[in-house]
């Protein structure tokens, strides 16, 4: 698919097509430093995030497919559709172009960098829907309502383990019966063997997409003490344990997943 050009997004084609804004190319790590500050969502990442996303998160693209195909059945009418972890809002953004009807988007995000962002980015693409951009810390659970979609792309992995169970629990109370949650996650290996190899699979990925090993080290070190997947097994559990009535995977890549569970 080729990327688009400013002002050049339009209304897709066939149902379910992503759509992807103008991409600034991600060069964050490429030189060499000497300290490296732990990873933030600030200005940097922000300007640079879609193609961060695009080169580093393996079928992000169909992921972003399915996500919509998903929400399409799940949504209903006169309802909340809401991205917790919206960073600069390419999952509204298709949403919105996918979803009938009369449904409201919110998205929530804790860094203002990438909520400027979103909102530039939905206006730079005349997204007409109704819609709502709050800033708030998930660490502190989530004030959600009449909710028949919730979507957390590549967002649990950053919330502090211990408020996991709060954060989960304060979705479930927000979705209306038979909503869902759509989950994207990195995870750990069930065992450190096969977690070894998938690290090593996922780091060729980022090579055969143009990182340097430099880059890589960096983001790693970077990401260390911020990233803190679970298990995919983990990740399960923490959904049925709070009340989720069943959930099943819809997308596995080495130490990638996505999972939707159902209330």
């Amino acid at each position: 698919m080729q990327r688009l050009h400013q002002h050049q997004c339009k209304p897709p084609v066939n149902k379910f097509e992503v759509r992807f804004a103008p991409m600034s190319k991600d060069e964050l790590f490429k030189s060499n430093m000497t300290t490296i500050a732990d990873f933030n969502f600030g200005e940097k990442v922000a300007s640079v995030f879609d193609d961060m996303l695009d080169r580093s998160v393996p079928f992000y693209r169909e992921i972003q497919r399915m996500i919509m195909e998903m929400a399409a059945d799940f949504a209903v009418e006169g309802t909340n559709i809401y991205d917790l972890g919206c960073s600069t809002g390419t999952t509204i953004l298709n949403l919105g172009q996918n979803i009938p009807g009369k449904v409201k988007f919110i998205g929530v995000d804790y860094s203002q960098d990438m909520l400027a962002r979103c909102k530039q980015k939905l206006a730079e693409c005349y997204f007409a829907r109704e819609h709502e951009l709050i800033c708030a810390d998930l660490n502190q659970g989530v004030n959600i309502g009449n909710a028949s979609v919730v979507v957390m792309v590549l967002t649990l992995q950053f919330i502090r383990p211990l408020n996991r169970d709060k954060l989960i629990r304060s979705i479930l109370s927000g979705l209306n019966e038979n909503g869902c949650l759509i989950l994207v996650e990195k995870v750990l290996g069930e065992d450190s063997v096969f977690n070894r190899l998938f690290i090593k699979y996922y780091y060729d990925f980022k090579k055969r997409n143009g990182y340097s090993e430099l880059e890589i080290a960096q983001k790693r070190e970077a990401l260390e003490n911020i990233l803190i997947p679970y298990k995919l097994s983990e990740d399960r559990e923490l959904l049925l344990k709070e009340g989720f009535r069943y959930c099943d995977v819809f997308f596995k890549w080495y130490n990638f997943f996505g999972m939707v569970a159902v209330k």
